[in-house]
């Protein structure tokens, strides 16, 4: 028998692979997207524009950017989509739930290969196509607009307006913006490594998204930032007595703290910037949570220091925008779906499945 090697929990600082896609340097508190600040681009760039960055590698100038906005709107307009998502959300009114079934439904009707079976344009093409999908799946009734028309301001316009009714205020379309790319990618984290993981057997573009979805939706990764703002509404004006209950009872306190982050969240300070930006009395009650909670932990955990991570003020946001807490994390998963899609494409390119082993710990064999 070979030889196995030890490794950590959770695989934590285990390198499993290669990417040119992004890269975060917990201890300096940094991430970028192919060399650009992705904190910069958040503030600077258009959803689009950072899409395109992902998935084809390089900022559109002018002219690619009209070519990639006429591909996502070919995508959209699918005539089969409409159909597919009334069907899926008629049964069930669970947004990644109906995510799922429509990349599915979708791969059927699309009769979508293998990406093993793909070149590159090909299944570029499928990653296109199939995250163009998901703001129509996650928002099917909101605002009115036949499914596949794109409101006039661009994908987080239009899908803000689904997702709230009215058509949505400048200043909350920058604002849901800056949050979607600044959490498009964030390195290996559980999703993006299970959608690397079925990409690595060379199956379709929607298994490999449906698998990451699937990962996303638990509580310990997607669904934090609504638990976040329940905290906010528990501790309500006196978060200093709240949190230090929560603390005394060893319960984690959701929104704090980091996997990776040793030092502040940069898409926690961003999320702050912007949701100071936005104003009103829930903004100042989550700074002064914030300020409150992160003394506290700094006595309660000397040893290692919690910051406001990204899903804390992205929950502020997110509700000052007018998105309903149910919509939390599919908002999440439609930023994410980007990331996911060029991670797909990249271990595509590597035809080495992903097979690591495992140390047994159960009964010898019985003679």
């Amino acid at each position: 028998m070979s030889e196995l090697i030890d490794v950590p929990r959770g695989l934590t600082g285990v390198v499993a692979a290669e990417t040119s896609i992004s890269e975060v340097d917990g201890d300096a508190g940094v991430y970028h997207y192919r060399g650009h600040a992705a904190v910069e681009l958040a503030r600077t760039r258009s959803f689009e524009d950072a899409w395109h960055l992902l998935v084809v590698g390089e900022l559109p100038d002018p002219g690619a950017r009209a070519q990639f906005a006429a591909r996502i709107a070919a995508a959209r307009a699918d005539a089969r989509l409409p159909g597919l998502v009334a069907a899926v959300a008629a049964r069930t009114d669970q947004p990644l739930a109906v995510l799922r079934a429509v990349w599915t439904l979708a791969a059927s009707a699309r009769r979508s290969p293998a990406l093993y079976d793909l070149d590159d344009r090909a299944r570029l093409e499928e990653a296109v196509a199939f995250a163009a999908i998901a703001p129509l799946a996650l928002a099917p009734a909101g605002a009115g607009h036949p499914a596949g028309e794109l409101s006039s301001g661009g994908l987080v316009a239009d899908y803000l307006h689904r997702v709230t009714g009215p058509a949505p205020a400048a200043a909350h379309v920058r604002a849901l913006s800056a949050y979607l790319v600044a959490a498009m990618d964030h390195g290996f984290n559980a999703s993006t490594f299970t959608a690397r993981v079925i990409a690595s057997t060379g199956a379709d573009m929607a298994s490999c998204l449906s698998g990451a979805l699937g990962a996303l939706s638990g509580p310990l990764h997607g669904g934090a930032p609504a638990r976040a703002l329940d905290s906010l509404d528990r501790a309500g004006d006196d978060p200093e007595s709240w949190i230090a209950a929560e603390l005394a009872a060893g319960r984690r306190l959701m929104g704090f703290g980091h996997a990776v982050y040793r030092t502040a969240d940069p898409r926690s300070e961003l999320l702050r910037e912007v949701a100071r930006g936005l104003g009103g009395p829930r903004v100042a009650q989550a700074l002064a949570f914030q300020q409150t909670a992160e003394r506290l932990l700094a006595v309660h955990r000397p040893a290692r220091p919690l910051h406001a991570n990204v899903e804390f003020f992205a929950a502020v946001v997110m509700e000052q925008c007018g998105i309903p807490r149910a919509m939390f994390t599919p908002t999440f998963a439609l930023a994410r779906t980007i990331g996911w899609t060029a991670h797909v494409l990249e271990q595509a390119r590597d035809a080495k499945i992903i097979r690591p082993s495992a140390r047994y710990v159960g009964p010898a064999l019985r003679g």
